[in-house]
């Protein structure tokens, strides 16, 4: 999958110097090419577009992500029985992204719904996997964004860790580890959507937590920030607190409809369960 940034600020300073800052580490090819044809197969007959009503496209993103969360948790499932193999962690996120981009080019929404995927360098820089956007038609322009980031189990992470530990890295994952090395991977995604507005949101991905290990949680706010200003760090503890005492989660479908139908500047945090 090739990668682009389809990302804007409303403040145009800010938004030369964030492109230009990127361009040194982003690859010229698209995260997806509009003019792909739309695949035939077993993925193509779980929905079939609709009407374009706004309802109806509400749907077909929330079935894309459902879909992408359901073929993600059966390999959080897997379990080898001579334990000699495991997923790697950017296995699982690159599962879940193929899954979504497979349902999603099928449903015709990669020119009003893009997804585009971080560079292993823009992953350190912004912290965040991907970003999913809502285009304006016809400029193409992003009108509202989800940018994601992917968590996995402490053990799983620790794990990976420990396999990765002394290999040796590109000089340009270098140079993106020297630009961030003030903010860790939370801190620097809140910090991306903060400074674009209150039309981004940061949307932490929990595969699998400490009380649910085989289900997919999210965490989706544009009022992080707020925890700044509260003297709280920004780290995990603070994400994974959200779920404590919350007795209700949305759905992927009430996840965008609540994003489409808030008013502008409005702030908005919400839990959502994916699988």
């Amino acid at each position: 999958m090739g990668q682009k940034i389809s990302i804007t600020n409303s403040n145009n300073t800010q938004d030369s110097r964030f492109l230009s800052f990127l361009k040194r580490f982003s690859p010229q090819k698209p995260s997806l090419d509009k003019n792909m044809s739309p695949r035939t197969g077993m993925f193509a007959k779980l929905t079939a577009p609709s009407a374009n009503k706004p309802n109806d496209f509400t749907r077909l993103i929330s079935n894309s992500i459902s879909f992408a969360s359901t073929r993600t948790k059966e390999y959080l499932l897997f379990k080898d029985p001579e334990g000699k193999f495991q997923p790697s962690l950017q296995t699982l996120t690159q599962v879940f992204l193929m899954n979504y981009i497979t349902q999603s080019v099928n449903l015709d929404l990669t020119d009003t719904f893009n997804c585009t995927a971080m560079t292993p360098e823009q992953r350190i820089l912004l912290g965040a996997d991907w970003v999913w956007a809502i285009l304006k038609k016809p400029t193409k322009n992003p009108k509202i964004q989800i940018a994601v980031q992917v968590l996995h189990l402490p053990e799983r992470e620790e794990a990976e860790e420990r396999a990765t530990a002394g290999k040796p890295i590109s000089e340009s994952i270098q140079m993106a580890q020297m630009e961030s090395r003030n903010k860790n991977m939370y801190e620097r995604i809140v910090d991306f959507c903060t400074s674009i507005g209150k039309d981004c949101y940061a949307l932490f991905l929990f595969f699998g937590k400490r009380d649910d290990k085989v289900n997919i949680y999210g965490v989706l706010s544009n009022n992080f920030e707020a925890a700044v200003g509260k003297c709280d760090k920004i780290d995990r503890a603070l994400i994974e607190n959200f779920f404590k005492g919350s007795r209700y989660f949305h759905t992927p479908f009430g996840m965008m409809q609540t994003i489409f139908t808030k008013k502008t500047e409005e702030a908005l945090t919400l839990m959502i369960k994916f699988s």
